[in-house]
């Protein structure tokens, strides 16, 4: 694959694209074929910006009317209140130059404080903020947020609406089967739930994906297989439209003796009414104790698949999983470290009219990890 990344011939053009006007953007309905590699930044470990502590870094999207971008923090309110950053990205056709950060921001609950950290919840009020996905809505410019919630405290998943000061708006009904049960015995599985969150091209709808399969659905993925885990279409009132099991692949290393391992779905993008891209992401642990990171970029295609909302439980049910095809394994581009890929976006289009992808990792606020900004460029078919 690096070689046909070598072979691929280089505009002379250099241009900064880092504050694209809007209605420079690429609609986000696109085909994606493949992908070519541009380059990589890194933010250090613990840097401070604002009064914050930059970190936990598990959202991103490109904000086309003003050619920023944001970044969302999945810090439980632990070392700063929920927050998510204003960003520019300077990058051309063969290089990625700067990440500069702009403004930070504290999303809001309902009275406008900021989110509690856990330890003070029962005397500030209100929930547990766990940020796993943030995109900017293609009709107004508001932020839409989701929260894996958290089944020990008993808060449930939720997706909010906030403008973009991060006061909350709205906070979109979720499904009863996306749900925290008492006991545990269906519903979402703990820190395995609302994980990905995509808006359709045109705006109208949005879709969500759970991290792993529901509890009614079985187990997990292991070494020996895959599991499905649903992904929900929702209109912006929340009524589900249509919901479709995704295949998510088997843990593709084996750990070390007594060490963990797990694989799930960290992300989603849509490209078309019933196309997805899906971020497949495993952590395996060697016997050191340290963790290393296996990503894979998939095309979902929903247009065979069964709707499943009326399905209860997937385990023993006969039904058609969503069609998948790989478009990008990480390892084949032979970075020196690659990290938790927990977010990614469509960005502003390169001089050629193609698209842009922007890829952000999780360092977990870790010394041992990092977080990495790599950039694409959509290659069409």
């Amino acid at each position: 694959m690096r070689d046909a990344m070598e072979r691929l011939t280089m505009w002379a053009v250099v241009l900064c694209l880092a504050g694209c006007a809007a209605g420079e953007v690429v609609p986000a309905g696109r085909d994606v074929a493949a992908l070519r590699f541009i380059g990589e930044q890194r933010i250090a470990w613990k840097a401070q910006f604002q009064g914050t502590t930059i970190g936990g870094l598990s959202g991103i999207d490109y904000d086309a009317a003003n050619g920023s971008w944001i970044l969302a923090s999945d810090d439980r309110s632990a070392t700063n209140p929920a927050r998510f950053y204003r960003a520019t990205l300077r990058f051309t056709p063969s290089s990625f130059d700067a990440v500069e950060l702009t403004a930070v921001r504290y999303f809001r609950q309902g009275d406008g404080s900021t989110y509690p950290v856990e330890h003070e919840r029962a005397q500030a009020g209100g929930v547990v903020a766990d940020i796993e996905s943030a995109r900017i809505d293609p009709r107004d410019g508001t932020i839409w947020y989701t929260s894996e919630g958290d089944g020990r405290l008993g808060l449930d998943p939720f997706l909010r609406q906030a403008d973009a000061a991060g006061l909350l708006r709205a906070e979109l009904p979720l499904p009863a089967s996306l749900r925290e049960w008492p006991g545990h015995e269906r519903g979402v599985r703990n820190n395995l739930n609302l994980e990905g969150l995509s808006f359709a091209p045109d705006g109208a709808s949005l879709w969500l994906a759970l991290e792993a399969p529901l509890v009614e659905d079985g187990l997990p993925p292991t070494l020996d297989h895959g599991a499905p885990a649903r992904i929900t279409h929702l209109d912006r009132a929340g009524k589900v439209l249509a919901q479709y099991a995704y295949p998510i692949g088997a843990i593709p290393a084996r750990p070390g003796n007594g060490m963990a391992a797990d694989t799930g779905i960290s992300e989603i993008l849509a490209t078309g009414p019933r196309t997805l891209l899906v971020l497949e992401r495993s952590a395996v642990q060697g016997d050191e104790g340290r963790y290393r990171n296996h990503i894979r970029l998939y095309e979902a295609d929903l247009r065979q698949a069964s709707d499943i909302r009326g399905v209860p439980a997937l385990a023993g049910a006969t039904f058609a999983p969503a069609a998948k095809r790989l478009v990008l394994d990480f390892a084949a581009l032979g970075l020196p470290m690659l990290d938790n890929v927990e977010g990614f976006a469509f960005g502003p289009p390169l001089p050629n009219g193609h698209a842009t992808l922007v890829f952000v990792t999780d360092d977990n606020f870790s010394k041992r990890q990092v977080t990495q900004l790599l950039l694409f460029e959509v290659l069409p078919p």
